[in-house]
Parts: C-alpha cells; structure tokens; sequence
C-alpha cells in the first residue's frame, strides 16, 4: 500500500469511527501523525503523575485501545492502565516518544494536500472551500497543535497520549513486567529470544531505559576457539558458551549474588576481564539461544519477537555489506531455524510478539 493510499484509508477509518468528529478533529489527527507528542515535552514524573488522575477519572473507552495514526505514532487510552500496565511506565513511554521531528511540517504539507483531494472527491463531509480556508489560516499561524472540537469531547471523551508505534507492540510485554515486579517478592528474570533481526537488542535497551534495568547480551558469549569443532556445531543451539553463561550468570543471578561478567571480545577472540554486577529488581537478557533448555529454567518470563522472513532480509541488507549478510542468510539464520524447530523454543516461551512490515 502506498503512502497516499495509506493515509486515505487511515481518515476515512477515523471518520468511521468517529463519526461526529469535525475539521479540526482531522487537522488535529493530521498534526499528531506529523509531530506526534512533541508539544507536549514534560518531566517524566510529572507525566506520570497527570496521567495517573486523569486514568482514574476517564470515561471508559468501548473502542480500540490503541488506534494507528498516520505516521510513527499512535494513541493509546487511558483505560489500559486498568489491564496491568502502570502510570509510570506508560509515563516513560509517553516522555520518550515526546521528541522533535525534523520533517513534520513537511510531513503535514503532504497530508494536507491529500486532504484536500479527498474534500474535493467528496470523500469527507467537508467542504473543499472550506477545508482550503481553514488550512490556509492554520498555516499563517505556523500550525500550532489543535484540540478536539467540543462535539467530538461532548461524544467520545477522549483521554489518551501518543507514543511511538514501536513501543506500542509491546505493550502486553510492559504490563505483564509491571506485574511481576508488582507482585514477586524476588528479582525478576526476563529472556528475549527471537532470530536474527527481530529487533531483540533495540528492545532490551528500551526495557533498560524505561525500568533502568540490569541488561545482559548473549553475544558476549560466543564461542571461544577451543569450542569451535564441527560436533559443537552441529548441536541445535550449540554455537553460544551457554556452558560460560549459566555459570557466571545465571546461578549467581539465581542465588541473588554479583555477577561476574566477562564480555567475549570478537575482534581478539578472548573473553575479557570480569566486570562486577550487581543485579536490581529487574534482569533482562537478550538474545539467541537465551532459552535453551539448560538455561531457560531460570527465568521468570520470556517473550518471542516472532520477525517476518521479509522483513528480516531487509533489515539485514540494509545494515550489513552484501559479503556479510550472505553469511547471516547462509550460516547463521539456518542454525538459529535448526535450534528453534530442536528446541521448540517459540512455542516454549511465555509471549510471542508478531514483528512485521506495517
């Protein structure tokens, strides 16, 4: 679908959806999808605080919890603070999302455009003078963030913040980690798994940053030459020193002591001089063969970033050379496939999270 085609389909659903909503309530959907949050830049607690009383006091919302906006945003309402995920951290999310966008005035002139197009067609009850007359004034002002029109709030009650399509996937992951840390009398143990691609780093360092958690990585634990031999390779899951990593981290990690963590350097192919953690509440680890079944009884939860065949040989080719990406499609790929089909390891985990083109 292309991007025109996208954005049609995206005001004519909002229009369904909504249909009391006015103009403004358009321009507005049309400035968020451009800008997102970025007029509403706060103090992480401070966010945080506001929104818990206004999730206190919102009307329930009968639609969509999270609803796609034309862009890398989304809104997301209030009422999922009552389905386990805490003020705090969709506080965190929403500060986090809150950053400036370069384009999005440029972003908006394109919207813009098209909405004209389509009051023109008649695909909108809104005239094309109209709808021409209030952008050209919108524009004159420098577009400023609008509110929802008082029809709109007399008929829906709005009570919702934007935050990043990308931190929306995981929702269901944030609120079951708010409940486990809510409700476990010991620190929490997370494993992500999923193949190459999937997007388990980028993940782990924003779990870190909203829950300033501890975050450990699997490929600190390659292989070390002496394990190196086609028997070891030739295990599903074999190609990681699970051996090095349930001793130095998982058994500690289990008996609440301090890890000593010594990182495998690739370009020396030497493990390097320990590093003392002490873990906190929260412990994430991330990355293949982080549930093999030698190590995967010594986690709490575990989640599965299930990557689209396609859309994992873009991301490759798009940030590897062509010479390096043909191993990860040749060698590494198949051995990651060889241990999740051996191991069962999607099926075993406790979350599995669809990552696809969108």
């Amino acid at each position: 679908m292309d991007t025109n085609t996208q954005t049609c389909c995206l005001l004519l659903s909002h229009l369904q959806t909504y249909p009391q909503l006015t103009l403004t309530d358009i321009l507005k959907f049309l400035h968020q999808s451009a800008f997102g949050c970025e007029h509403l830049l706060a103090d992480p607690s401070a966010a945080t605080a506001y929104i818990e009383q206004e999730a206190k006091h919102c009307i329930p919302h009968s639609g969509e919890m999270i609803e796609v906006l034309d862009g890398d945003y989304c809104r997301v309402h209030l009422d999922l603070l009552k389905n386990g995920i805490s003020a705090q951290t969709f506080g965190k999310l929403f500060f986090l999302s809150a950053k400036p966008v370069a384009d999005g005035r440029e972003r908006l002139e394109e919207k813009l455009i098209l909405l004209q197009e389509m009051t023109q067609k008649g695909l909108l009850p809104f005239s094309a003078e109209e709808t021409a007359a209030e952008i050209a004034k919108w524009r004159a002002q420098g577009f400023p963030a609008r509110h929802h029109s008082e029809a709109f709030r007399q008929a829906y009650h709005p009570a919702y913040r934007l935050i990043r399509k990308e931190y929306a996937l995981f929702l269901s992951l944030f609120a079951t980690i708010d409940s486990l840390l809510q409700n476990a009398s010991a620190p929490v143990t997370l494993a992500i798994e999923g193949g190459s691609a999937s997007g388990k780093s980028t993940l782990g360092a924003l779990l870190e940053e909203v829950y300033g958690c501890t975050l450990l990585h699997m490929d600190d634990f390659f292989l070390r030459p002496e394990q190196r031999t086609p028997e070891r390779f030739a295990q599903p899951g074999g190609n990681v020193d699970r051996e090095r990593f349930l001793e130095e981290v998982l058994l500690p990690l289990s008996q609440k002591e301090t890890i000593a963590y010594r990182r495998f350097d690739c370009s020396s192919f030497t493990v390097q001089p320990p590093v003392m953690i002490t873990p906190g509440r929260l412990t994430v680890i991330e990355g293949a063969y982080s549930m093999h079944p030698e190590l995967s009884g010594f986690y709490d939860f575990s989640v599965f970033l299930d990557i689209d065949a396609d859309l994992q040989k873009k991301r490759i080719l798009k940030r590897n050379s062509s010479g390096f990406s043909q191993r990860f499609f040749n060698e590494w790929i198949p051995m990651e496939h060889k241990y999740f089909e051996a191991m069962q390891v999607k099926e075993r985990c406790s979350l599995i999270i669809p990552i696809q083109n969108r």
